[in-house]
């Protein structure tokens, strides 16, 4: 298993991007809202930005986290629904994506048959 940590600056893409990441089978995860170091040096009015570059940062829009824990054979296909719906992430202001490695989890819900789960949820009423 893998923790994927999108760092999504195009936000007005999350709604797809989240549509596209549930159908492609990766429905867990959790999104944060972020802000980046110049952006919130430049809500701070930072003396360490020069006017110009503390111009490029004028707006509101910050972005936003998503992590979601996936099984290492997910990561192509979240990639491909990732460019898919943001772009090359080479490109500026897309995203940053890395992964790391889950030596633990617990509580992650697994791929569970859904008649075993029917079945079980049948017993409990009898």
């Amino acid at each position: 298993m893998k923790l994927m940590v999108f760092i999504l600056n195009k936000i007005d893409t999350l709604e797809y991007l989240l549509e596209g990441l549930s159908a492609a089978g990766i429905g867990g995860a959790t999104i944060i809202e972020s802000s980046g170091l110049a952006m919130t040096l430049s809500k701070l009015g930072s003396s360490f930005l020069s006017a110009p570059i503390r111009a490029l940062f004028s707006g509101d829009e910050d972005n936003r986290t998503i992590l979601s824990v996936i099984r290492d054979d997910q990561l192509d296909l979240a990639r491909r629904v990732i460019y898919n719906t943001v772009g090359d992430l080479s490109m500026p202001n897309t995203g940053i994506l890395f992964t790391l490695p889950i030596d633990f989890a617990e509580g992650i819900r697994k791929n569970y048959d859904k008649q075993k789960l029917v079945d079980s949820s049948n017993r409990q009423k009898d």
